[in-house]
């Protein structure tokens, strides 16, 4: 596993330029090789407000500057939930050992443990307010029916990116993914979001 990683790492270097990537053609390579991946690409993103395990605040709003891996682990998910958290710490654990460990926060929504997790750019948070409303908010992106469990990707500047569904895609499709993210320069803030911006 660590092989495989260290070569991603050296094949995708986050901020170098890469000849045969697919750059801006990333959503329709990604769709055709992961069935559970779902391009979005919303200028808006749902409002997330919580509190981290240390009591600390933390908005979406404020993680503008970085790529954010939004997963949901509320009670009662169980065995689809843990499943899902098991294979994104997997993805933490590629992104964290390339220089994308400076870019990509990874956070999760619900009561979850830190066990396995770098908490260096990992956040278990607590949603403010009604979090099955905010889940559901974030599941209203999608066109797909069913209530599989998400991964929500969120890129510079707010725009929610991309939704990988299920338990099933491949962790190295999701880091390579983020890659083509981290290597796109970030976007220019429109008179939209500058004047929103004042408001929040």
């Amino acid at each position: 596993m660590r092989r495989i990683l260290f070569i991603l790492a050296i094949l995708f270097p986050a901020g170098s330029a890469i000849a045969h990537h697919p750059g801006e053609r990333i959503d329709e390579v990604m769709a055709e090789r992961e069935p559970a991946f779902e391009p979005t690409d919303l200028r808006r993103t749902p409002r997330l407000r919580g509190t981290d395990a240390d009591g600390g605040a933390l908005r979406l709003e404020a993680l503008q500057d970085r790529i954010v891996v939004v997963t949901f682990a509320p009670e009662g998910c169980d065995a689809p939930c843990e499943a899902q958290q098991a294979l994104v710490r997997k993805v933490q654990e590629g992104v964290n050992i390339t220089p994308m460990r400076e870019w990509v926060t990874f956070l999760t929504v619900g009561p979850a443990t830190g066990v396995g997790w770098d908490r260096a750019n990992w956040h278990a948070i607590t949603s403010k307010g009604d979090a099955g409303k905010t889940r559901a908010n974030f599941s209203a992106l999608s066109d797909r029916n069913g209530s599989t469990p998400m991964v929500h990707i969120i890129d510079r500047g707010g725009r929610h990116a991309a939704i990988f569904h299920g338990t099933g895609f491949g962790h190295v499709n999701l880091i390579l993914y983020l890659s083509e993210l981290a290597n796109a320069p970030p976007p220019e803030p429109g008179w939209f979001d500058s004047i929103l911006g004042l408001f929040q």
